[in-house]
């Protein structure tokens, strides 16, 4: 591990234990640097052979590192039972809480993850996917094809990483300016010479989201003996679905502490009313329903099972129970049923993979190789949603589904029909009612099935590269391709519109069937034939080529009183490319619901970068060392940019060492935010009004100039966008008194400016000065749209402190080792305009889509190694929060009996024993999650977020799992 090395003093004292045991419970406490699974034995020699570290080009022993880098072999990930960079993710306590896992990407998102199907992202520090830079063997990876935004961790080749680095820190002045969050590198083996079968199966207790994986490494050839090596591993995976229903904590309806479904599509239909006039005129309910039970609200949206003394809702289909017009302030629905979709949600995508990766090593003379790395990948991953909301309750034939899908009377549905106007009738009487008038409603299609976006990602890499030793100089010299292409098209559960709506205007579809009852063979043909399987949504592809040099050595000419200076150089000339398709399809027929985004077409848009960068090691004296490094990049259309990168490292004596980092960082918009279409939505609300005569644009019909406005609201890209830039520090220290006994602790600060971001209604409202040209009018002032395309607006500040401590010893002839990864964020807070200040701290509170900002995450994993055996036991913490507050508690109307404001904190245990007591072979057994400890409950809802009574972004859904890994050299 990269804070193990400072030398022993002496025996660490028994105190000294209970001290750090004390700083396991869930309150101060991540695994940054791993445990101490491939520890050499004390009694062995360990060569400090120069290796080029994650975050320099500058070729050191591994004790000379000032940088904070965390470092984790493969043995130690195997130990936490860990099979893809997406479950590291997850682990590493230095990554952020954010939307960037198969769980939390996988319902509903935000308008900027929209068409980010299967995708997972890599976000240090809470900066985002696309600020933090993912490498493979110290080189680039094209970013997902869809987006072209962040690099797909489901693409990189897990099953062949030797070991995982990670840079704490911006590394724009070596790597370039994307890295502000930090650098993750995934490194995989230089060389081998055999044949080994791994196997790997992780499977729940519960069922669902198992996981299978196999491998297999072979290689041939003596680098040193035969002058060339070459091998290639080719590794399969597959993780199947977690649907909701398999989780109990996966709950919708738990109106009691806040939580409620706000829906009322429901698998037995909720009749709605539209009014007295205009298309509501029309319908069986006219201006809604008096209550017989008292009282001047009119029922607008009844339930026959809801009414007083029928069965109730739950005993009208699957997963329905009441809906909660109290939690969502909606009197009229008193009678209304509502439909759990979070039970029907898939609340872990399905994912296939296959990947290779190879190296072919030839040695030229003494001290120089060339070398040639290839590496390949499909992923498969079906994003599932839960079956069609038809809304023939819309109140304008415009609408998808309108009064030309109402239930009508006519001999196929008079049963039907009879039952539900007789039913209303017992109740509210036959004079609130007109007999042969169609019924608008609201109808969850389960016949329709889910709906599912399958999508196909083919991505390779190929580096050609030259390195070696020119005297007392290193170098290295490569060339580059990657890309990624995405293809994504419909699954089941997707009709074309005009079939479906007469299909529903007919009547042949019925949505008011009773539990047990089911379609029509007439009706489920006429619905197969509308089917829209298998037509191409959209497809993408993202591709980098590179060429880089870099030299380094020391400067014999020059000496400070610490040493030699050392220097390396280097240049970097990148070409960036991306297309995006959009909707290819000859036949433009609509598909209801499906995502087309032609509006988004791209063609063949690229950028130039070109690069260099000087670094400079300075050992001011033999104490202390100074790093400078600088960059200038030049990226068409934007310009030049100079980015400094100053680090020093003072150990004063043996046992102390401090380390820092200033740095800056310039981040380029992406070919999204630039370029994207211009798409129109209509504002349906009713409470805007123009700001310009009503400041707060809060609708209020007594007030002049406060009338209500209904514009259309712009999204796209912006060809005007300015970069984001960044200003990154960092302090920290090692202390290690002793070889059983070291701790690690680092300050952190990222501040960025002119945070690229879609323009905020609220924002444009509350400094319209700033914004009048974001408010569109028409010749008579009228406001007819609302550019809320990207803009470069305000910032964000956040600052933090990360621990690492290991403690080691003896004990019946065997080694242990305690270790002790945490983070603790201390602030982080942001702003909608440069010129103001920033807002309050977000630390501990709810926030929608992106990072949640959680106070102290923290692994505290203990191990023991003796003779063939090897265990390992670690907690995994994460930290409570502030919950998102329902709309009742926060109007006042109602405060549910149970609503609590936190939510609690999140730890689980998990468990491995390795054996290698017969050759060639090593068997690893696990348990994770030990105790099968549930998500924490929170209230938010699937209607604004991913999750349903708990927390992707903070929480594994799988539950207690049992993992079975078997490694094999057969040769």
């Amino acid at each position: 591990m990269s804070d193990r090395h400072l030398p022993a003093r002496a025996r660490l004292p028994l105190a000294l234990l209970a001290v750090l045991a004390l700083l396991a419970p869930p309150v101060l406490a991540q695994q940054a640097t791993a445990g101490d699974g491939e520890k050499k034995d004390d009694k062995q020699v360990r060569t400090l052979e120069q290796v080029t570290v994650t975050g320099s080009r500058i070729r050191r022993v591994e004790v000379e590192q000032a940088l904070p880098i965390t470092s984790l072999t493969k043995a130690e990930i195997d130990a936490q039972g860990i099979s893809s960079a997406e479950q590291l993710m997850m682990y590493l306590n230095i990554a952020s809480n954010g939307s960037d896992n198969l769980a939390s990407n996988g319902g509903i998102v935000s308008e900027e993850q929209r068409g980010n199907n299967g995708v997972s992202g890599a976000n240090l520090r809470g900066q985002g996917a696309d600020a933090t830079l993912v490498l493979l063997n110290g080189r680039r990876v094209a970013t997902h094809g869809l987006k072209g935004r962040a690099v797909d961790l489901n693409s990189i080749p897990f099953a062949a990483i030797e070991r995982v680095e990670v840079l704490r820190d911006g590394a724009s002045a070596i790597y370039g300016t994307d890295a502000i969050g930090g650098v993750i590198n995934f490194i995989t083996r230089s060389d081998y010479q055999g044949l080994q079968v791994n196997t790997f199966t992780d499977v729940t207790q519960q069922g669902g989201a198992n996981i299978y994986q196999g491998s297999v490494l072979f290689g041939s050839g003596d680098l040193e003996r035969d002058g060339w090596n070459a091998f290639g591993t080719v590794s399969a995976k597959r993780n199947t679905v977690l649907r909701g229903d398999q989780r109990d904590f996966s709950n919708g309806f738990q109106p009691e502490r806040g939580l409620s479904p706000d829906t009322r599509g429901t698998p037995f239909a909720t009749i709605f009313s539209l009014g007295s006039s205009g298309v509501g005129a029309s319908s069986m309910i006219r201006n809604g329903l008096l209550d017989p039970a008292g009282g001047t609200t009119r029922m607008t949206a009844v339930n026959i099972y809801d009414l007083p003394g029928a069965a109730g809702c739950a005993a009208a289909g699957p997963n329905m129970g009441p809906y909660d017009y109290r939690l969502w302030g909606v009197p009229g629905s008193k009678y209304a049923c509502a439909w759990d979709y979070p039970q029907a949600a898939v609340i872990q995508q399905p994912l296939d993979s296959l990947d290779f990766v190879g190296r072919a090593t030839f040695r030229l003379g003494d001290n120089h190789r060339a070398y040639v790395e290839l590496t390949g990948s499909r992923v498969k991953v079906a994003k599932t949603f839960e079956p069609y909301q038809i809304s023939s309750s819309t109140s304008t034939a415009a609408t998808a589904f309108g009064p030309s899908t109402w239930y009508p009377l006519n001999a196929t549905t008079k049963p039907t029909y009879d039952l539900l106007y007789n039913a209303l009738a017992n109740y509210f009487g036959a004079g609130q009612l007109t007999y042969g008038a169609p019924i608008a409603y609201r109808w969850r299609c389960m016949d329709c099935g889910g709906r599912q976006i399958r999508t196909t990602t083919d991505s390779y890499r190929v580096v050609l590269g030259v390195e070696g030793m020119w005297g007392q100089w290193s170098y290295d010299v490569g060339l580059l391709r990657a890309a990624s292409k995405s293809n994504s098209v419909l699954g089941s559960g997707y009709y074309y519109t005009d079939a479906l709506r007469q299909i529903l205007g007919s009547g042949l579809l019925n949505p008011f069937l009773a539990p047990g009852q089911s379609q029509s063979a007439a009706a489920m043909a006429a619905l197969e034939a509308a089917s829209a399987r298998g037509v191409q949504l959209y497809g993408g592809e993202s591709v980098v080529t590179e060429l880089d040099a870099s030299v380094s050595g020391e400067l014999p000419w020059l000496a400070l009183p610490g040493g030699r200076i050392a220097m390396a150089t280097g240049l970097d000339l990148r070409r960036e490319e991306y297309h995006f398709n959009g909707d290819q399809r000859q036949d433009k027929r609509p598909v209801f619901l499906a995502p087309f985004d032609d509006a988004n077409a791209l063609g063949n848009v690229h950028r130039d970068i070109k690069a260099a960068y000087v670094e400079f090691q300075l050992p001011l004296l033999k104490t202390l060392d100074l790093n400078a490094a600088v960059r200038h990049d030049n990226y068409s259309g934007f310009g030049g940019t100079t980015n400094p990168k100053l680090s020093f490292r003072f150990q004063p004596f043996e046992a102390l060492l401090f380390r820092g980092a200033y740095s800056t960082g310039f981040k380029v918009p992406s070919f999204n935010q630039l370029y994207n279409g211009i798409s129109e939505i209509p504002y349906t609300g009713l409470d805007l009004a123009d700001p310009k005569t009503c400041p707060g644009g809060k609708a209020d019909p007594n007030k002049p100039g406060c009338e209500t406005i209904r514009p259309v609201e712009l999204f796209g890209g912006n060809p005007n966008l300015a970069p984001e830039r960044s200003k990154q520090r960092s302090f920290g220290l090692v202390f290690s008194p002793m070889g059983q006994f070291n701790i690690a602790l680092d300050w952190w600060q990222i501040e960025r400016t002119d945070t690229i971001r879609l323009a905020d209604r609220t924002t444009l409202i509350q400094y319209y000065d700033v914004f009048q040209a974001n408010w569109i009018r028409d010749a008579s002032g009228q406001v007819v749209a609302i550019d809320r395309r990207y803009i470069n607006s305000g910032g964000s500040l956040s600052r933090g402190i990360e621990v690492d401590a290991n403690l080691n010893g003896e004990w019946a002839g065997g080694r242990w080792n305690l270790h002790l990864n945490g983070s603790y964020l201390t602030l982080f807070k942001t702003k909608p305009l440069e010129v103001l200040p920033y807002s309050a701290d977000l630390v501990g509170s709810y926030v929608r889509y992106y990072n949640l900002p959680i106070r102290w995450k923290h692994t505290l994993d203990f191990s023991y190694r003796r003779g063939h055996w090897t265990h390992t036991l670690a907690q995994i913490h994460r930290d409570g929060y502030f919950d998102e507050v329902p709309i009742s508690v926060a109007n006042g109307s109602y405060i549910p009996p149970a609503w609590k404001p936190r939510v609690d904190g999140y730890t689980i245990y998990n468990y491995s024993v390795t054996w290698t007591g017969i050759d060639k072979l090593k068997l690893g057994l696990g348990i994770k999650n030990l105790f099968n400890t549930n998500p924490p409950f929170t209230a938010h809802m699937n209607d604004f977020a991913a999750g349903a009574g708990w927390e992707p972004r903070i929480a594994d859904p799988r539950g207690r799992s049992f993992v079975l890994q078997l490694e094999y050299r057969i040769w």
